[in-house]
């Protein structure tokens, strides 16, 4: 089943648990948190004290993407937050097995991220160690950017990595994700959906959310 992850980046702060309520009764099940520390990528966002706040307004399960140098240094104070998914960036990572180590030691899920322009085979020493693999559909730091074409190949090539592995990991994509770019991502293996402005970003947010699903109805398994 396919999952969509609003990413609370897109939304207004000063509504936010209106419009994070509002997602909820369109039965999202996961919210994306993407944090920034003005570094690895040229912005600041959100820190634990987000992640708390936002888990204790919703229940929801808390998908939270690190796009952060040196994760391991605050991978704790994300997981005590309750982060029940954490991702890092492989392009980030010195030692990604013991990151990796490091988030299901706190009780949480683990994926790896990559960027647009790292190549997929990257993965192939951790895949059957994650729960998630994120593709980045557009580059890592700010909301609203364009989807990049050239990453539906490389996650057609992922998504056959884990069939034929037969494994349990779920295949996230990130960037640019709209109903004319839903199908395409689905149609290639994705099943993990990140929708920030095409979501929050509308006036009518049960709207978008059902224009996204109908995107990419017919193709869903």
């Amino acid at each position: 089943m396919i999952k969509i992850a609003p990413s609370i980046l897109a939304a207004d702060i000063s509504r936010l648990e209106e419009q994070l309520l509002i997602v909820k009764k369109e039965k999202i099940e996961w919210l994306h948190v993407d944090v920034m520390d003005g570094h690895f990528v040229p912005n600041l966002t959100f820190g634990p004290s987000m992640v708390k706040a936002v888990k204790k307004m919703t229940g929801l399960f808390m998908d939270v993407h690190l796009m952060v140098d040196e994760p391991d240094f605050i991978i704790p104070e994300f997981c005590l937050a309750g982060a029940d998914m954490i991702t890092v960036h492989v392009e980030a990572i010195k030692h990604l097995h013991r990151s990796i180590q490091l988030i299901k030691s706190m009780g949480a899920q683990a994926g790896v991220t990559l960027n647009p322009g790292t190549p997929a085979h990257l993965l192939d020493s951790i895949l059957t160690e994650i729960d998630l693999v994120l593709v980045m559909s557009v580059n890592p730091g700010y909301g609203g950017q364009k989807f990049i074409p050239s990453v539906i190949e490389k996650i057609r090539e992922i998504s056959n990595k884990i069939k034929q592995k037969n494994l349990n990991v779920y295949l996230e994509v990130d960037g640019g994700i709209t109903a004319d770019t839903a199908p395409q991502v689905v149609k290639a293996g994705a099943n993990v959906l990140v929708a920030g402005t095409s979501v929050f970003g509308q006036e009518n947010i049960p709207r978008a959310i059902s224009l996204i699903k109908e995107s990419y109805a017919g193709l869903s398994k």
